[in-house]
């Protein structure tokens, strides 16, 4: 989940408030997380703890329709939200931009 979220374990840590040390034991397999632990994941990743479980690939959250990856825009930091409404705007700026050097070519 980390890898697909494109996260460091530094930063998990960080949000989570877990050390890093455990985070690594936990990732790897070598020590099974309490319910408190994973709740604090949970939350940092955006999802339920039960999601932990799930059989799902996550592979599917990349392919959410748009509607819900909107939704689950909320759930993040109020520096990446703002980030993402930046590159939205540039993205809108550029294909206004690309429509009115068409629509003045073609005139």
């Amino acid at each position: 989940m980390r890898e697909v979220k494109n996260l460091s374990q530094k930063e998990i840590c960080t949000d989570s408030g877990i050390p890093q040390g455990q985070y690594s034991r936990i990732e790897n397999g070598k020590v099974e997380p309490s319910i408190s632990t994973l709740e604090k994941l949970a939350k940092v990743f955006g999802v339920s703890v039960s999601e932990f479980f799930n059989d799902n690939d996550l592979q599917k959250e990349l392919n959410l329709p748009l509607l819900e990856k909107i939704k689950l825009i909320d759930l993040l930091p109020e520096d990446e939200q703002q980030a993402l409404l930046k590159m939205i705007d540039l993205a809108i700026s550029n294909k206004r931009m690309k429509d009115n050097l068409q629509q003045i070519i073609t005139q």
